[in-house]
């Protein structure tokens, strides 16, 4: 079992939130951040193991401070 499974989760929850929050479609922030669509879904889904880098250049392109993927009151399944 992969470790930090929990935190990936919470991060991939934030991700959707925020991006259906910002009106885009998966392919809508990817052709913004310069991150393959693939990526983003397996990130959004908890699946993927990815770089830092990944996740900022994602918060830049959602105009976020990183730290808000961590959060887990963001990750809400009621939003």
């Amino acid at each position: 079992m992969r470790k930090n499974t929990d935190i990936y989760k919470i991060i991939g929850a934030n991700l959707r939130f925020f991006r259906k929050k910002s009106g885009l479609i998966q392919q809508e922030l990817a052709e913004k951040c310069a991150v393959d669509r693939s990526k983003i879904s397996d990130i959004e889904n908890g699946k993927e193991d990815f770089m830092f880098s990944t996740l900022l250049a994602i918060a830049d392109g959602l105009n976020l401070d990183v730290k808000m993927f961590f959060t887990k009151e963001n990750s809400s399944e009621d939003k």
